[in-house]
């Protein structure tokens, strides 16, 4: 079994130690391109044009289906992929989970890129499935471009900014950003007051992962030999996790680097 992820960078991380727990023995291709990071700001067809490059890179390892890690090139990028790809390798987007946050109750915020937040995209799914509970979009500038480039500072100013902006009573907090859940708990440290119930987090990765398994007809086996190999693209060549990637606890799920041949 092999799975390829895809991000403009090293989001992608979280979706991919996700696959690892529910399937040890699975084969990972990670692709991204960080040098054209951030993909928010870029216009809808530079970011499909970028999303192909990368996704067609992770392709070429003949996986048997394809995440997309990242929020933008799922709003962007998923039609472009599916056209090109599918059903050859079934491509798996990436959506804020703003259902089961909503589901729990409000208030919610949803923490996301500038581009993202207030989006018609965003506001769509708001009106779907959340449509009865209080939401507040939190814009977070700099904060995905903090978590590529592992700058600890950066992201305690970025996190500081948006957790000003976010009600003090909110219950769940949507993660609109796959690089956001690497730095989950310094999110909920920065927002979660004295005296209320334990904040409650709402990634993708675990969806994700687990909906690339569906579509395989494959079962999670967490128990599986841990024997998945691991081939890191970058800009389409073969290389080793970017030195930032290392800092994560998610990159201490994901083996040394062994090309997939």
């Amino acid at each position: 079994m092999k799975i390829a992820l895809m991000d403009s960078g090293i989001g992608l991380l979280a979706a991919a130690a996700a696959v690892r727990t529910l399937r040890p023995d699975a084969d990972l291709v990670l692709s991204s391109d960080p040098g054209s990071m951030p993909w928010g700001p870029r216009t809808p067809d530079d970011v499909a044009g970028r999303a192909l490059t990368v996704a067609r890179a992770a392709a070429a390892h003949r996986p048997d289906a394809l995440i997309v890690a990242c929020n933008t090139a799922s709003v962007h990028a998923l039609p472009a992929l599916r056209a090109e790809l599918e059903p050859s390798i079934p491509v798996i987007g990436t959506v804020p989970a703003i259902k089961p946050a909503a589901a729990g109750g409000g208030p919610v915020a949803i923490w996301a890129t500038p581009a993202t937040t207030g989006s018609p995209y965003q506001r769509g799914l708001i009106k779907e499935f959340a449509g009865s509970v209080e939401v507040t979009e939190v814009p977070c500038p700099g904060l995905a471009d903090a978590v590529e480039r592992a700058d600890e500072d950066a992201i305690d100013r970025a996190v500081a900014a948006a957790a000003a902006l976010t009600p003090r009573d909110v219950r769940a907090v949507v993660l609109g950003c796959t690089h956001y859940e690497l730095v989950s708990e310094r999110i909920r440290a920065a927002i979660q007051q004295p005296g209320l119930p334990p904040l409650v987090l709402h990634g993708s990765a675990g969806a994700v992962a687990a909906q690339a398994l569906r579509r395989i007809g494959a079962e999670p086996a967490p128990d599986a030999s841990p024997s998945g190999r691991l081939t890191v693209l970058l800009s389409g060549t073969e290389a080793t996790l970017p030195a930032e990637a290392l800092g994560y606890a998610e990159s201490r799920l994901l083996p040394a680097v062994t090309p997939v041949r």
